[in-house]
């Protein structure tokens, strides 16, 4: 590591600290979740992975994963609950309060899994 420099402001001595250019990626719902969980319930952390330049990376893999297993629960859990095709041309009202339900659910479990642990 090379040795840090200073600029005097006053009787003050400044770091000159600056970060790398991150690319400019926008964060999903997950990740954005991720986000504000790790600013308002656990500063030091946000921090650390800020001042490291590992938060937005981070971030992403996050909304990525979440993603991911959304798609893969989704199917799980309209199969162990019967939903069907069928259901959905003969009951649509009831087809669509199952998939809110499902989906909900494959939520909770995404957010207590990825994003709030």
């Amino acid at each position: 590591m090379s040795e840090p420099t200073y600029t005097k402001n006053g009787d003050y001595q400044i770091p000159d600290l600056s970060l790398t250019e991150q690319p400019q990626m926008s964060l999903g719902k997950y990740g954005r979740m991720r986000k504000n969980y790790l600013k308002e319930q656990r500063p030091v952390l946000w921090n650390r992975m800020l001042l490291s330049e590992t938060l937005y990376p981070h971030l992403r893999e996050i909304n990525e994963t979440a993603n991911r297993r959304l798609e893969q629960l989704m199917p799980e859990l309209m199969k162990q609950n019967g939903v069907t095709e069928e259901l959905k041309a003969s009951d649509p009202m009831k087809w669509t309060g199952l998939m809110n339900n499902l989906k909900a659910q494959a939520e909770e479990t995404i957010l207590t899994e990825l994003v709030f642990s």
